[in-house]
């Protein structure tokens, strides 16, 4: 049979390494087309309907992108032992997807959610440099020196923050587009200068925004905007091929 072997599909769809993949076939919890699944079988991605646990895998017909308003209080876990919301209880799809990256619970505004791995890898490895943007509220009101500590880096206990982009908004609100993924950095950065932040919200990822999006709501991307996602992180024409037509 023609096409790709199946471990290496659900690998690039982002369900781990090829060996974790081949543990899945082989445990039985992966069929295509219906049946279930052997180890040394070969798939078409483009043609073959693949499950994982009964859900369909990301292959190149059935890759997602959702945009969703985080609110406040929400965990950007997939489960959480504690009960609480998790986005993935926002969010409504015909296949497993998973956060890109992640919100703080009480830090709001957009978050990506797909089942395209190796976008998502891209997305959120450092070398890619994607800017990300927040409003920040914080108490009292930055001097601008406080202003250009941010822009310049400031010491954290992980070490020195890239620059950053900040402007005053008005009194108390900044708007900080940072290229670094590290925890809690916006908060601790604004902590570092003698500003806690009292509100947080992500407003751009990369190219995407949307400021018409309600809080707890999602929608899927256009292909426009999924183009552009793809051209942010370098993603080659071969990659480009398994957009959504």
């Amino acid at each position: 049979m023609e096409g790709e072997r199946l471990q290496k599909t659900l690998a690039r769809a982002g369900y781990g390494s090829r060996r974790s993949c081949e543990l899945l076939i082989v445990e039985g919890r992966v069929t295509i087309d219906g049946r279930v699944a052997e180890l040394g079988n070969r798939v078409d991605p483009a043609v073959s309907v693949i499950c994982v646990d009964g859900a369909l895998a990301a292959t190149s017909q059935n890759t997602v992108y959702f945009l969703l308003n985080k609110p406040d209080g929400v965990v950007t876990t997939a489960s959480d032992p504690h009960g609480r919301t998790t986005v993935l209880d926002l969010v409504t799809s015909p296949v497993r997807v998973f956060p890109v990256g992640r919100l703080d619970m009480n830090t709001e505004g957009l978050l990506l959610l797909t089942n395209d791995g190796r976008l998502a890898h891209l997305l959120t490895h450092p070398s890619s440099h994607i800017g990300k943007e927040y409003l920040v509220r914080v108490e009292g009101d930055p001097s601008p020196g406080a202003i250009r500590r941010l822009r310049e880096g400031v010491m954290l206990d992980d070490g020195l923050t890239s620059p950053a982009q900040v402007s005053r908004v008005s009194e108390g609100l900044l708007r900080i587009v940072i290229h670094e993924g590290r925890n809690r950095q916006v908060r601790r950065m604004c902590a570092a200068v003698g500003h806690e932040v009292t509100r947080l919200v992500r407003t751009r990822i990369g190219p995407l925004h949307d400021a018409t999006l309600a809080p707890g709501a999602y929608r899927q991307l256009s292909v426009s905007e999924v183009r552009r996602l793809f051209e942010a992180v370098g993603m080659t024409d071969e990659m480009a091929s398994t957009m959504p037509a």
